[in-house]
This record gives C-alpha cells, structure tokens and sequence, in this order.
C-alpha cells in the first residue's frame, strides 16, 4: 500500500468549494487502485487567516509542511488583501522554502472545448516550464527618495544564479527528450535586458550543446507570444524564467479555452521537500458560496498529483473523464453549463467508478 500524507490548504473563496472536490476525485482512484491511500490534513490558511492573525500562515508554517508528501493548495486571495501580501505571505514562501524550482504549466485543447485561436485546427498540447525561485520576482530592491514628487524612484533587482538557470533549463531539455518530436524553445530578451538575459541564453546553448538529439531554440518573448497565437501547434515545451514564464502560461489558458480550468504544479523535482499543486483561477469572491464554482481546474490539479508519484494512468483516466463532461456539457456556468459544482462532483465520481 501506498500512503501519502497530503497537507490540503483550501484557502479562499471558491477554494474551499473546489478542493474538497479533487480531494474526493483522488479518493475514488485510490479506492479504484486498491494500493493507493492519501492522507489528508487540513490548513485553514490563506486571506481570512490573514485578517484574523495578522499574518498568511502560523510562523512555524513552513516547518509543519515539511511534514507531508505534498501540498494540495486551492485559491488564495480576498479584495480586502492587498495581493504582494497574500502572495508573499504564503505562496512564495512555500516555492522557495521548499526548493520548487519548477512551475509546470500544461496548455492542452481539451476535448469539449474549444480554443478560442479558430483558424487552428491542428492538436495543441505542449508545456511551459517556468522557473520559480529567483529571476525577475525578486526581493531585492526598494524605494528611494520616498514621498519626494521629483526624485522618488522605485528600485527592483532581478537575480538569475547559475544554479537556478541550469536546473530549470535542464529539466526542460529531459522533458523535451520525452517527446515525439523533442523540441524545445527558450523564452529570452537579451536584445533589451543587458545583464540577465545574455546570461541565460549562455547557460541554455552550454546545456543544449550536451543534447544534441533535442532540437533547442532561442526566442525572444515578444516574438514567442505572437507565435504562440499564431501557431500554437509547434510547440513540446517552452522554458522561460519566472517573470516570462508567469506571462506566457496564463496565455497558454486563454489559447486552450478558459484560463478557470488551468492546473499548475510548484515541483522540487528530486523530492527533498514537499511539492505543490494549485489551479490558476483566483478565488473569484463573486460567486464564492453560490455553489456555481468550476471544480474542473482543481481536479486537473490533481491529475498532475497523480503524475508526480507516478501513476500517470489514474491521472489520465481523471482526465478523461473531465473531457468526456466538456463534451455533454456537464459544466457550470463559467462554461456555459447550467449544473452546479456538486452536480459536476456528483458526475465526476459516478464516471471514474464505472469507467
């Protein structure tokens, strides 16, 4: 028997609607594998906590979460939060506590929906690996001259380590290996950034010298978005530093039909420390509690769960069966559906156990 001892953090809004929602889905497979089992152990961190406490999460937050496998997060963030709190408060501590260098991003047409790039009727599925730890989101820099209308200036500081270039660069590259067509493309803007950016196609082209079987490509960032709309369909993987690789993937949502069913995975790939898994949607405080919230991106959260420990064919079979909903339109309203989000539960569930 397999165990794993999940840390789940709902957080806020519709998280606490959709969580519960993978969680159930993941136990179903468990119970379908027979050898699986997943822990669970609730953290009601996140906004409201926040507005309780003072603080994102307790002081010896990270220590607890050293305790599990995992982190199954839902969303995080309340209007009445300023967002560089909630997001420096908790996420940000938890990817570079623990080492989750790698933030994986899936863009994929699933089936039922429809991208919104018509003119593209080839199959459009690759990866963005976006490094996750240091770059552009940086917290080095500061305020100077501070209140003075002519002179106040803001200073922010980009680090980029040879480290954390060559890890994310190489695990792109071994994800590209994978493909059938084992192509990799490079985020970079070294003809405007001075100093990072040549740094970083350096450390690609020493990387991609060592494989020669994966066809590796620089491309500058405004050129690879405008490609990316254009010709979707030619990319495996792209790999791109934090800042880059934020903007790129949440296009990656909107060119795979809806950004509200989008997972993501925060990966220390060598398993020293727990890794995370979140959807993209926010917490959409509009509807929280309105039992209307998509599940859809939670549960694609969980595939990628799935994935990391190795069982690529439950995650596959959960995947299935959300595309099989996509297409009778057993969705919610986000999505044009008229079902609710324990409706969509409900059917989630009942498909996984007669599959």
């Amino acid at each position: 028997m397999k165990v794993y001892d999940i840390a789940v953090i709902p957080g806020d809004g519709i998280g606490k609607e959709t969580v519960p929602v993978g969680q159930k889905v993941m136990e179903t497979v468990a119970d379908i594998h027979g050898g699986l089992k997943f822990n669970w152990h609730s953290f009601d961190w996140g906004c409201e906590y926040y507005l309780k406490k003072g603080r994102m999460m307790p002081d010896d937050g990270i220590k607890t979460l050293s305790q599990f496998h995992h982190i199954f997060l839902g969303a995080v963030g309340n209007p009445q939060v300023p967002d560089h709190i909630s997001l420096w408060g908790l996420l940000i501590p938890i990817r570079r506590q623990f080492q989750q260098y790698i933030n994986l991003r899936p863009v994929q047409v699933l089936r039922g929906l429809t991208s919104p790039l018509k003119q593209v009727d080839a199959t459009i599925k690759f990866i963005i690996v976006r490094e996750n730890t240091e770059g552009e989101y940086s917290s080095v820099g500061g305020i100077v001259n501070r209140g003075l209308e002519s002179g106040e200036t803001a200073l922010q500081v980009s680090s980029f380590s040879r480290t954390g270039c060559e890890r994310v660069i190489r695990y792109a590259f071994e994800r590209a290996k994978q493909t059938e067509r084992k192509r990799l493309v490079a985020a970079t803007k070294s003809n405007g950034i001075i100093h990072t950016m040549p740094f970083w196609d350096r450390i690609f082209k020493e990387i991609a010298a060592e494989y020669p079987d994966v066809d590796a490509e620089l491309t500058h960032v405004d050129a690879l978005a405008a490609k990316m709309i254009l010709k979707p369909q030619a990319y495996d993987v792209i790999v791109a530093s934090n800042l880059f690789g934020d903007i790129l993937s949440d296009l990656g949502g909107a060119v795979m039909g809806s950004i509200g069913i989008a997972p993501s995975a925060n990966l220390n790939p060598e398993g020293r420390y727990p890794s995370m898994f979140e959807p993209v949607h926010g917490s959409a405080p509009d509807i929280s509690g309105k039992s209307i919230a998509n599940p859809l991106g939670q549960v694609w959260t969980a595939c990628l769960l799935l994935e990391h420990i190795g069982e690529y064919s439950l995650a596959r079979r959960v995947l299935d069966v959300v595309q099989d909903l996509l297409e009778e339109r057993i969705v919610t309203p986000d999505l044009g559906g008229r079902y609710k989000t324990k409706d969509v539960e409900h059917a989630l569930i009942t498909r996984l156990k007669n599959v």
